[in-house]
């Protein structure tokens, strides 16, 4: 397979790079040094908004990661409110997105959507634990071929003013498709139903489509690490 040197641009990402490139053009006629620094922008943003491709490991009952960024905590907690999930012990793992990483997200395992809602809220760093619970959101949850239900929510960040998902009610989906985007720092939560143990840890770097986050299948207990 061949690798691509350069990563396609995202479509929400031409009318940013446009404006960033006019703005750099503007800056240069009043300065050099001005110019320079809306040249090194605008690169920022064709990387920001940069939408590589993804090998997605395709076995049944894997959980895949839905973001790229890294794992900042794995708590008890349940669902947002608004998706009406019951029951107890869900497993939160939550994925912090800096500036610098991918934005695109993706679909965690093969099923259906059962339920997407939108939910307007306040911008606290994505970083806080609050951000799960005050910070505007689009939470879904899905429905695999099984039955099993799984929930993952965009959250928008301190900076972050756009959450786009592309995924309807009903509708049929596969692991590592894309499904939307928050745009300048976020954080995405996935949360795993009683019995399903995380397969990363906190501090890990997971990458959006292709880190297994859990396996239904697997008997491994939740693991830890240590830095070194």
């Amino acid at each position: 397979m061949r690798v691509p040197v350069l990563a396609p641009l995202h479509r929400e990402g031409w009318v940013f790079v446009a404006i960033f490139l006019v703005c750099a053009v503007i800056l240069g006629l009043i300065s050099d040094t001005l110019g320079w620094i809306g040249v090194i922008l605008t690169g920022w943003c064709v990387y920001f908004f940069r939408d590589p491709e993804r090998v997605t490991p395709i076995r049944p009952d894997l959980v895949i990661s839905p973001a790229d960024g890294f794992v900042q905590a794995i708590v008890q907690a349940n669902p947002p409110q608004e998706l009406g999930m019951k029951g107890e012990d869900w497993k939160r793992v939550s994925i912090f997105l800096s500036v610098f990483d991918v934005h695109v997200n993706r679909i965690p395992c093969d099923g259906t959507i059962t339920k997407s809602v939108y939910h307007p809220g306040k911008f606290f760093n994505a970083s806080l634990d609050k951000a799960s619970e005050h910070n505007e959101r689009q939470a879904l949850t899905l429905m695999d071929k099984k039955g099993r239900e799984i929930a993952f929510v965009q959250i928008a960040g301190l900076i972050a003013r756009r959450i786009l998902c592309d995924v309807q009610e009903k509708q049929e989906v596969r692991s590592g498709e894309r499904f939307g985007m928050i745009r300048f720092g976020s954080r995405v939560d996935i949360y795993l139903p009683k019995g399903l143990s995380p397969l990363v840890i906190e501090g890990q770097r997971v990458i959006g489509g292709e880190t297994i986050i859990a396996d239904f299948s697997s008997q491994e207990p939740e693991r830890v690490g240590e830095i070194r």
